[in-house]
C-alpha cells in the first residue's frame, strides 16, 4: 500500500491489526474505529463541544452504555483532556477507572454532557434503569446536552421524547465529522 496511498484509513475490530499496519507502513495509518476505541469520533465530538461550550473540560460528563469502543473512547478523551467522566450502566458493564452508577436518576445529577452508545439486544434488560428520557434530562444541570452516538435507538438507550427535546445535539454534532476527518488527513499529510 505504500506505493498506492498517501494515507491509509482503517476501520477494523482488532486494534492489533492497526498497530501492525502502522508499524510497517511508510504512510500514516488513521484509526477510524476499533472494538476498543473510536478516536476520530471523539475528536469530532470535542470539536463540536468547543463550538457551543465556553470551556468543555470544566463540564461534568456522563456516559450511559457498556464498556465498548465509544465508552472507552470517552474514557481516553477524559484521561487526555482532564474532564470528569462517570458511567451509568448495568452491573457487569463497567469501565475500569470510572465511577459507575446503575440508576440514571442518581447518575444524572450534576451532569452537563450526557453521551450514550447503542446497546446489544441481549443487554437491554440489564440497562432498564439507565435509559435517558426527557424527564431524566430535566434533572441534569442547566444547559445540559444529550449527545447519543449513532446509531441510537429510540425507546432503548434513549427515549423518543429525549431525542425530540431541546437537549439533543446529535445531528448538529455529526455535521462536524467530515470537517474533522479532513483535518486529520491534512495533518497527517503535512506532518
Amino acid at each position: 500500500m505504500n506505493n498506492w496511498a498517501d494515507v491509509v484509513v482503517v476501520r477494523h475490530s482488532n486494534i492489533k491489526i492497526l498497530e501492525q499496519l502502522a508499524k510497517y507502513s511508510m504512510v500514516p495509518v488513521i484509526n477510524a474505529m476499533t472494538d476498543v476505541n473510536h478516536p476520530c469520533e471523539m475528536l469530532a465530538d470535542m470539536y463540536a463541544l468547543s463550538k457551543i461550550r465556553k470551556n468543555f473540560v470544566n463540564d461534568q460528563y456522563l456516559y450511559c452504555g457498556a464498556a465498548g469502543n465509544i465508552g472507552l473512547a470517552w474514557k481516553e478523551a477524559s484521561d487526555v483532556m482532564g474532564f470528569e467522566l462517570s458511567q451509568c450502566c448495568g452491573k457487569g458493564y463497567e469501565i475500569n477507572g470510572l465511577m459507575a452508577y446503575d440508576s440514571i436518576t442518581e447518575a444524572i445529577c450534576g451532569k452537563d454532557i450526557i453521551c450514550t452508545d447503542s446497546l446489544p439486544l441481549n443487554a437491554l434488560a440489564d440497562f432498564r434503569k439507565c435509559q435517558i428520557t426527557k424527564e431524566v434530562m430535566d434533572m441534569a444541570n442547566d444547559g445540559a446536552i444529550l449527545n447519543p452516538c449513532p446509531p441510537f435507538y429510540r425507546g432503548e438507550e434513549v427515549s423518543v421524547a429525549a431525542i425530540e427535546s431541546k437537549y439533543f445535539v446529535g445531528y448538529e454534532f455529526k455535521k462536524y465529522l467530515l470537517q474533522v476527518q479532513q483535518a486529520i488527513i491534512i495533518y497527517c499529510l503535512l506532518s
